[in-house]
């Protein structure tokens, strides 16, 4: 079994709006261009994504982190962060952040990863309320 993480490139496109219903395609264009997103590959087949941002202009914030569903459980999401984390801590950043919905079991998978949680947000506004946002960070000082 081979294992890669490549940057996100133009010729993921196909795979990668396969997994991600959210971004449009000028931010997955952008996404290319800044290196700000990942494809996991099991023997040459593109099996993961995972995409992030700045919080605030100046924290790592993972997005979006999916893998498809027969490889879940397996490690590749561990896999998948570990290299963000290392990336992140490369280009210099000590803080990474990310949330997710109150309802969701991914808040178990990011606290076993070392995440913490440091805030919510509600959007209690017609057209747009959901379940609570969790936020949770990581101080990457942690893997070293």
């Amino acid at each position: 079994m081979n294992i890669s993480i490549h940057p996100v490139t133009e010729a993921d496109r196909t795979f990668w709006f396969s997994l991600d219903r959210h971004l449009n395609d000028a931010e997955f264009t952008r996404k290319v261009r800044d290196q700000m997103g990942y494809v996991l590959a099991m023997d040459n087949k593109a099996i993961g994504v995972l995409r992030w941002s700045l919080f605030w202009d100046s924290i790592p914030f993972c997005t979006l982190l999916y893998v498809k569903e027969d490889f879940q459980r397996k490690g590749f999401g561990r896999r998948l962060t570990a290299h963000w984390e290392k990336d992140m801590l490369a280009r210099g950043y000590d803080l990474v952040m990310t949330s997710t919905q109150s309802d969701e079991a991914a808040q178990h998978f990011w606290r076993k990863l070392g995440y913490r949680d440091c805030g919510a947000l509600t959007l209690p506004f017609p057209g747009h309320e959901q379940p609570t946002e969790l936020i949770l960070g990581k101080a990457l000082e942690e893997i070293l």
